[in-house]
């Protein structure tokens, strides 16, 4: 059972992905990236997934900021951008995934599977 970090300013659906998540993993929220930052300076997660666009610290500063600190968590990037240079940009930051939303329940659940291996593989 992985630890997941769901991060995004939108109640629903922080919370739709953490009940879907949670079916299979410890799920815990922040609704910005201060206080995702907090979270994970108190606990290790093995996937971090966050919203692009939110107040305060944007989802891509977050990714850049888990990466120094936190460099084998895996970070999932959502957003309702649909813009192919910004998602090829991310990923070549170092996210490990972009998801579009409205996204489709099942390809969450295969990311978050993907980046949970992915975690195991590379930290042991």
């Amino acid at each position: 059972m992985a630890d997941i970090l769901v991060v995004d300013d939108d109640d629903v659906i922080r919370d739709t992905l953490c009940e879907l998540l949670t079916v299979d993993h410890n799920c815990e929220q922040a609704n910005t990236a201060e206080e995702a930052l907090r979270k994970l300076e108190a606990q290790s997660f093995d996937v971090v997934l966050t919203d692009i666009t939110m107040p305060g610290l944007s989802g891509s500063e977050l990714l850049t900021r888990v990466l120094e600190r936190y460099p084998g968590t895996p970070v999932i990037m959502v957003s309702g951008l649909t813009d192919q240079e910004h998602a090829q940009r991310l990923i070549s930051l170092g996210a490990f995934d972009y998801l579009l939303k409205p996204f489709r329940l099942e390809v969450v659940e295969e990311s978050v599977k993907r980046a949970v291996e992915h975690r195991h593989r590379v930290n042991g």
